[in-house]
């Protein structure tokens, strides 16, 4: 048994088709591959990732797409152009944030969305977003479970049954999460929060390697054998350090 995962990929449509490549070189047409979530914001075309994810499981891919924090802004914009994420450390609607909603509408024909009257450009959005991406990005899960691994967009809260988990944590949580070194029942792989490089804590796999800022997006295979990091070469094993699980933060 095999599962891939594809990291946090921020409006990068390019590199997600390399990333996928790796993994089709790696595991073939029938590999089943889980997308961690964080789809849009920040890259130069993010109707282009969401035209390809979609038009993948169209054709039949075994693609599992997650939703992370970023990914429901779009969809609650179009509903409300001063919705307010609960949990964003800045209490803006989603383009006074600046985290890369210009840039996603810009993709969508919609240009200079900060720099215009927010009714304007919600009426354009509105007029210009086709209902089936936003319907598809509003109804993503939040989570994955794999006989391998629990695939989320950011964490988990300890203690709390999966089923009972609240999506605010599940796409947006670091510090408790992150400082946890308990066993959560399945080894959970997550994004949301860029490392340099993929990064097993022992009880979690980080791979948002940030590919909204410029970094690479990482593709992984988890078997019977452990995590490896699909590269252009051979698959490089990921474990997890003694320094990496005494310290995760």
């Amino acid at each position: 048994m095999r599962i891939y995962a594809i990291g946090d990929i921020h409006g990068q449509p390019e590199r997600l088709r390399e990333a996928h490549a790796r993994i089709l070189r790696d595991g073939g047409e029938e590999a089943r591959v889980v997308h961690v979530g964080d789809l849009i914001d920040r890259g130069p075309d993010s109707r282009g990732v969401v035209e390809l994810l979609m038009e993948g499981q169209a054709r039949g891919r075994d693609w599992i797409v997650l939703k992370g924090n970023h990914d429901r802004a779009l969809p609650n914009f179009l509903r409300d152009p001063r919705w307010i994420d609960p949990r964003a450390a800045e209490r803006k609607d989603w383009i006074a944030r600046d985290v890369g909603a210009e840039v996603t509408l810009a993709s969508y024909g919609v240009p200079d969305a900060a720099r215009r009257p927010l009714d304007e450009v919600h009426a354009e959005a509105v007029a210009k977003v086709p209902q089936d991406h936003a319907h598809w990005l509003s109804g993503l899960p939040a989570w994955y479970l794999s006989p391998l691994a629990l695939f989320v967009h950011a964490g988990l809260r300890s203690g709390v049954d999966l089923c009972a988990q609240i999506e605010d944590d599940l796409l947006w949580i670091r510090k408790p999460f992150h400082d946890d070194r308990r066993d959560h029942g399945a080894l959970v792989v997550h994004g949301h929060t860029p490392v340099r490089q993929p990064t097993h804590y022992g009880n979690r796999v980080n791979i948002d390697s940030g590919a909204g800022h410029d970094g690479p997006l990482t593709a992984i295979r988890l078997d019977a054998q452990g995590v490896w990091v699909l590269g252009d070469g051979p698959p490089r094993p990921l474990r997890p350090s003694p320094s990496r699980v005494r310290n995760a933060t």
